[in-house]
């Protein structure tokens, strides 16, 4: 991306204090990395999967003035969990990789404080998708799981080089009370995947296809008030998760 103004906009949106630590998800040629390296954060740390674009960014760090560090990794394979706790995690998210990224750094960062991603518009929708729209799935279920997400604004191809055939958008995202979060990520994340799988299908149809039985399905979902003839993309995140803890409860440790 090419445009500074938009840029700029991306890194205001992170709302930066003094007291802040700002982790960025694949700098690249370093379009946000010197407005943040410019802003009021104690700590910036880069994750970078080039060889050559860490170097570079290594380079730049040594001649800054907060603290910077470059961490050459695939952010795909990155624990996230093992961070200290209370970052701000921001970065214009390759378009293949987006999805898996945003499911793993979302939850698993520990003390999230806030996050801004630029992603492609579709994805976007995905993200923000309420129960019974087309665009609610998966993703939409456990991103709203542990955060509210915001569509901010849209950036046209233009600002690109190369430009590419889709239009992006930017996403804020401020996280949950702990307390409203998923009790059980495992167990949500199985009926996710096991749901929207077949989100053609009834639920009651796609519980017991998966080997569940039909007295603990029918149990599970008559405590929930939900209908077995319902389909996924009806069922709030709250839902699932209640609807997950019943179903897998003997698999919590």
């Amino acid at each position: 991306m090419q445009d500074t103004n938009i840029s700029r906009k991306i890194v205001d949106l992170l709302h930066i204090e003094s007291s802040d630590k700002v982790m960025e998800i694949g700098p690249g040629p370093g379009m946000l990395t010197g407005l943040l390296q410019d802003s009021a954060a104690s700590r910036l740390c880069l994750v970078e999967k080039d060889e050559y674009w860490a170097a570079e960014r290594q380079k730049a760090a040594a001649a800054a003035k907060m603290p910077c560090e470059v961490i050459l990794a695939d952010a795909l394979a990155t624990p996230w969990s093992n961070f200290a706790d209370g970052w701000k995690v921001i970065g214009n998210l390759p378009y293949n990789v987006a999805s898996p990224l945003m499911w793993d750094i979302l939850s698993q960062v520990p003390g999230l404080r806030r996050a801004v991603f630029m992603v492609q518009k579709e994805v976007a929708l995905r993200l923000k998708a309420l129960p019974g729209s087309g665009a609610y799935g998966a993703l939409s279920v456990w991103v709203q799981s542990y955060t509210t997400p915001r569509l901010e604004f849209t950036v046209p191809p233009q600002v690109f080089i190369p430009r590419p055939k889709v239009h992006s958008a930017v996403v804020s995202f401020a996280p949950l009370a702990e307390e409203a979060r998923p009790k059980s990520p495992q167990t949500l994340s199985r009926l996710l995947k096991l749901c929207f799988q077949m989100r053609r299908k009834q639920l009651g149809v796609i519980l017991r296809s998966a080997g569940l039985e039909q007295g603990v399905v029918a149990a599970a979902l008559e405590a929930e008030g939900i209908r077995s003839l319902s389909r996924p993309e009806e069922l709030s995140p709250g839902q699932f998760q209640s609807l997950a803890l019943r179903l897998f409860e003997s698999d919590i440790a």
